[in-house]
This record gives C-alpha cells, structure tokens and sequence, in this order.
C-alpha cells in the first residue's frame, strides 16, 4: 500500500508480541545520515517501546547503501540476532546510479533472507526528492524505521512459532 495511504507508525500497539527477550541487529547508512539517524532513532525507540533491551540492539553503520548488504550479513554471522534490520536512504538523482543502488539492496536482501535462518528487513527509503525522504522519517508519513522495528519482532515470532 501506498505510503499515503498509511502512517509507517501507526499500528495496533497491543497485536505486537513482546520483544523482552530477542535480538536485533540494525545496519544503517551513513549516507543521507540525517535521515538514516532518523530512522535508526525510530526504529531503536520502536523496539525498546515493545520490551526490547537496549543491550539486546546491535548497531552497525557502513558508508552507503550498496554495503548495506554485506554489513547486514557480517552482523547475522559475527552477533547472535533473531533478526537484522537494514536502514538506509537513496534519492533520485538525475543519473541512472539510483536504479542500480535500489536494485543492488532488493537483490541483497532477497538474497540474504533466502540463505539464513533469520529475517533481515528492508527498511530503505527509496525517495523521488528529499522532502519525501523527510516525511518518511519522522514526517508527515510517520518514521520508516518504525515500521521496519514492528516488521522485525512480528517476523521473529512468526519464525519462533513455526519452531514450536
């Protein structure tokens, strides 16, 4: 759905599992940090909001979001996580590196969900100008990072509960 349609940070508070007891790991780009900041906040805040503890969050940063990948890879191999979270931001510029930036990260993620035993989440904003990127990050349309923080616990319950 749209984003327009829908806030990235409203959601039902009380349909989202307690997340006391798992891991997550978080890479974020530093490129375009005053918006992956933003969405790191968010999602860190989103997490702890649902019981996770602070010490059960590992951040990594990497320079761009093309090294997003192998940052979110080094994180499931080098930490114990029950998920990774991958936050980044690409704005449309008047070449063509945006499509090959966006479709080098999808490919990534598929990539690296396919090949573990643990959810990693997209969470990169893919915007047309920086103002969308803005509204996204604690804007007009709520905070990317949220929602990728929600995404996370409910895809480790999701994995714990076929487990069991």
């Amino acid at each position: 759905m749209a984003t327009a349609y829908q806030n990235l940070s409203e959601y039902d508070f009380n349909s989202i599992p307690d997340a006391s007891e798992m891991k997550v790991g978080i890479v974020v780009a530093e490129w375009n940090k005053a918006i992956t900041e933003k969405l790191l906040e968010g999602a860190c805040n989103t997490l702890e909001k649902h019981g996770m503890l602070s010490e059960n969050i590992a951040v990594g940063r990497v320079p761009g979001s093309v090294e997003l990948t192998f940052g979110a890879k080094s994180l499931a191999e080098n930490k114990d996580l029950d998920a990774v979270i991958i936050l980044g931001c690409v704005v449309r510029g008047d070449t063509p590196h945006f499509d090959y930036v966006c479709d080098s990260v999808t490919q990534g993620i598929t990539e690296l969900n396919l090949m573990y035993d643990i959810p990693f989440i997209f969470g990169l904003l893919t915007t047309d100008n920086m103002q969308q990127a803005e509204d996204r990050a604690g804007g007009k349309y709520g905070n990317k990072g949220d929602e990728a923080a929600i995404t996370a616990i409910k895809m480790i319950d999701f994995s714990c509960k076929l487990q069991n």
